[in-house]
Formats: C-alpha cells, sequence, structure tokens
C-alpha cells in the first residue's frame, strides 16, 4: 500500500491555493497509509545567497525561538524563523554543510528534512488529514507539490522513515512499492562518500537520482538509468524546483493516475483522490505505462 499525490499549478491563479486542493488529495490517500504522512511544497525562491532549511523536532511545544537565537549566535549568520508546532523553516546564508553540522553537535534531536531555495518539506507521524490540520497545509501557496500517505512494510514508523525523502537541494521522492536491492544501492553509494539517514529503501532510490544528478545527468537521465540498477516494484513521484516527474516500473503493479488540464497536472494513487478537482470531469485522464518518464514544467 501507500498513497502518493502531486499537483502542478500551470494556471498561476491556482498558486494561492495549492494548499486547498492539496489536503483532499492527501486525506483521502489516508486509507492507503495513516501510519504517517508527509508533503513537500515548492514555493518563490529565496535569493541566490540564502537557504530555506526545514526543521522538525519531536517535541510539539519546542522552543523554536530560542533555537534561531543559538543559531544566529554561533553559526554567525542572521536566520529568519518561521515555524508551526514541530516544524520550522530557516531562511538564512549559511552553508548547508555549516548548518547540518551545528545541528549534529549543539541540537542533534533536531532532523533537517530538506535544503533549497524553494522547497519546503513536512513529515510526521499519525493520520494525514491530522497532520494536515495540525501543520495548517489549506493554507499553503506555492506552483506544485508532492504528498505521501505510509503504511510501513519494512521500516520503522517514524518521521524520519516518511516520506518524502530529499537529497542535495530542492529535490524530493515519494515512492509507492518495494524494492528488492536498496542494500546494494546502499553500498555502492557509501563507497562514493554518500552519507544515509535511515535503512528505508526509499532513501535508497532518492539518494541513487540526486547522485546521477550531481554527475550531470538530468532528472529524466538519472531515471533511465535507475530502470537497469533499481529492482523492485515502484511508482516514484518527484520533484524539483521547476518540474514534476513520474515513472512506474516495467510490472506497472503500484497503481497510479494523472488527471491534466490546462490549468494543472494532477496524480494520485487512485482517482477518488483527483474527483474533487475544478474540472477534473474534462481532464485528460490516464494511467501512466511502464518504464515511461513522465515531466511536468512547473
Amino acid at each position: 500500500m501507500c498513497g502518493i499525490v502531486g499537483f502542478l499549478a500551470r494556471d498561476g491563479g491556482l498558486r494561492k491555493s495549492l494548499g486547498e486542493f492539496v489536503v483532499p488529495m492527501l486525506s483521502c490517500m489516508g486509507e492507503r497509509g495513516a501510519d504517517s504522512a508527509g508533503l513537500a511544497v515548492f514555493t518563490q525562491a529565496v535569493p541566490a545567497d540564502q537557504r530555506r532549511f526545514n526543521l522538525y523536532a519531536a517535541d510539539r511545544a519546542f522552543d523554536w525561538q530560542t533555537l534561531a537565537a543559538e543559531f544566529a549566535a554561533q553559526v554567525g549568520v542572521p536566520a529568519e524563523l518561521k515555524a508551526v508546532e514541530n516544524h520550522a523553516v530557516i531562511v538564512s546564508r549559511a552553508a548547508p554543510a555549516s548548518v547540518a553540522s551545528w545541528l549534529a553537535k549543539q541540537r542533534p534531536l533536531v532532523h533537517l528534512l530538506s535544503v533549497g531555495r524553494t522547497i519546503d518539506v513536512y513529515k510526521d507521524e499519525g493520520h494525514p488529514g491530522e497532520i494536515a490540520r495540525r501543520y495548517r497545509f489549506d493554507q499553503l501557496q506555492g506552483t506544485h507539490a508532492v504528498g505521501h500517505t505510509r503504511m510501513a512494510t519494512e521500516s520503522a514508523v517514524s518521521p524520519a522513515h516518511a516520506h518524502p525523502f530529499t537529497a542535495g537541494e530542492d529535490f524530493c521522492l515519494v515512492h509507492n512499492g518495494s524494492l528488492s536491492n536498496p542494500c546494494s544501492i546502499r553500498r555502492k553509494l557509501e563507497k562514493r562518500g554518500i552519507h544515509f539517514e535511515t535503512d528505508n529503501d526509499t532513501e535508497a532510490a532518492c539518494r541513487f537520482l540526486e547522485w546521477r544528478m550531481q554527475a550531470g545527468d538530468s532528472l529524466e537521465a538519472a531515471l533511465e538509468r535507475a530502470f537497469d540498477e533499481l529492482d523492485g516494484f515502484y511508482t516514484l513521484l518527484m520533484a524539483t524546483r521547476d518540474k514534476l516527474v513520474l515513472v512506474r516500473d516495467a510490472f506497472a503493479c503500484k497503481p497510479a493516475v494523472v488527471a491534466e488540464t490546462d490549468s494543472y497536472v494532477a496524480i494520485g494513487s487512485e482517482y477518488r483522490a483527483l474527483a474533487h478537482l475544478p474540472g477534473v470531469g474534462q481532464a485528460r485522464i490516464f494511467e501512466p505505462v511502464p518504464e515511461q518518464v513522465y515531466s511536468w514544467a512547473a
């Protein structure tokens, strides 16, 4: 099981309502996975010399203001903070490596969810509908979003194991299915100095694709390589700052449906996740074919 959803607003007028479209999609797919959920949203880019750092703390009463003050004093770079319960976004000119190092040393219980100029990532345990309510997903704005509802089958239930997974900057991946060779992928990448944070099979796919993109491949070209490298059953939905990308494995046994109009592209594991969308009755609706890369520009 597990459910995936995605929404890309082609019509700029829909971007202010991105969260309102996505929340019913995510909540509906809670029946495919109710132990944890997550959402990645791509918003207006911060200046080129800054980054958005998304953070998670288990304590819903965590003192984010103190963390921001300590960060600015000890890292030596000003930080702008926005927090909702367990989640916070810090915008700063600090180098990503220095932020990760500072958190590991000074705040090891705070998890760095994502880094980039446009991406915000939210992940937590619980039913997707409740997570959406607590983090006010209905208020989110942006160009596109990727969400996931999880039913854990091969690793622990925790925010760290929840999707979306991220690697590098402004890149995320959600996965419905199961890989049979994540350990061999992991060993291959660790020999190249790539660090893993969980034992989740999805992280292996995410870091493999980021590795190929760092080597110069486009995401689409990296996926063509992945067809030869990743063994198992999967539907993968990915996003970067400027695109939404979908693939299914050679057997295509994990479901996916796409609704495409002039105003938006919407993706779900089941059609009922899309049924509430405006104009969906006139949309081009199709099931993606095996081992074909579908890519939509934001």
